[in-house]
């Protein structure tokens, strides 16, 4: 008999859902198998990681889109392994529940499995993750492999595949064609039959994703890939309108930061310029 707590907190009263203690792949799966969708953002620093964790984000995606967000560059690929890593231990030093998985970088792993190994390593133990992420399919198999065969847990990664952006030429939706179609469903099993323990679906037709989940046994994680996948996720400053100049169709925005935040800079621009801060209460 295991000694070890159980992944889920017995003593919350029953509402249709476990409230798991700790996110893992295991229980991702336990998820996926009671219907229970997987809620997954992103993250890239303590702060913001310990709001989420707190509200109960089961994922936290640590993603190269900090490259986009973070950094101001146009694309994910100038992102480094060691800026990647930062934000990496930033996010697991706020976290107490969530799944943390981290990008692999554009440059890290592709056509060198032996590279793709060092690179998950340094994340894992840099970083403190729980899983790393990667794009592609048949095209990086042995790299999926030889991350795999050091058990690091790996989630993949289809459809539209932001580091391949300039293959594609546009962000335009994914496997719209049957040959492409074909193509990402081959690699979903192939994915799943190495290992992987989930895998991301972005922007492709959400018929295709109903496809692919049904398909899998390992829980699928849709971006733009409409509702019928086992959970979704959100870049975090799109969700709460801190970019305002981003607005794909799949974007559900829950805020709009930008203009409040802007507001609040505005006023104590004002307070500061009319000498009304600080006042007697605010001063030693």
């Amino acid at each position: 008999m295991s000694l070890a707590e159980p992944d889920f907190d017995m003593s919350v009263e029953r509402t249709g859902q476990q409230r798991y203690k700790r996110i893992t792949t295991h229980v991702l799966q336990e998820m996926k198998l009671k219907g229970e969708k997987i809620a997954m953002l992103t993250a890239y620093d303590y702060s913001m990681a310990t709001i989420l964790d707190a509200a109960g984000i089961d994922v936290i995606l640590v993603g190269d889109s900090a490259s986009n967000v973070m950094a101001g560059y146009k694309t994910t690929l100038p992102i480094t392994l060691n800026e990647m890593i930062y934000h990496a231990a930033s996010v697991v030093r706020a976290v107490q529940r969530a799944l943390v998985v981290v990008d692999l970088p554009f440059g890290t792993y592709q056509g060198n499995s032996k590279e793709a190994l060092s690179s998950a390593i340094r994340i894992m133990k840099e970083a403190g993750a729980n899983a790393i992420k990667i794009e592609g399919g048949k095209e990086i198999q042995e790299s999926v492999d030889r991350i795999l065969s050091a058990g690091i847990p790996v989630m993949g990664h289809l459809g539209l595949t932001p580091q391949s952006i300039h293959k594609f030429g546009t962000y335009v939706v994914r496997a719209t064609e049957e040959k492409e179609a074909r193509k990402l469903l081959l690699d979903a099993h192939l994915l799943e039959e190495s290992g992987c323990f989930s895998l991301v679906l972005e922007k492709i037709p959400s018929i295709l994703a109903k496809e692919v989940s049904s398909g899998l046994k390992i829980p699928t994680i849709g971006i733009g890939a409409g509702p019928h996948v086992d959970g979704q996720v959100l870049v975090l400053h799109d969700m709460l309108g801190i970019t305002h100049n981003f607005s794909p169709r799949f974007l559900r925005r829950y805020h709009n930061l930008y203009e409040e935040i802007k507001g609040s800079v505005k006023s104590y621009i004002t307070d500061v310029k009319a000498s009304s801060f600080p006042n007697e209460r605010e001063s030693y």
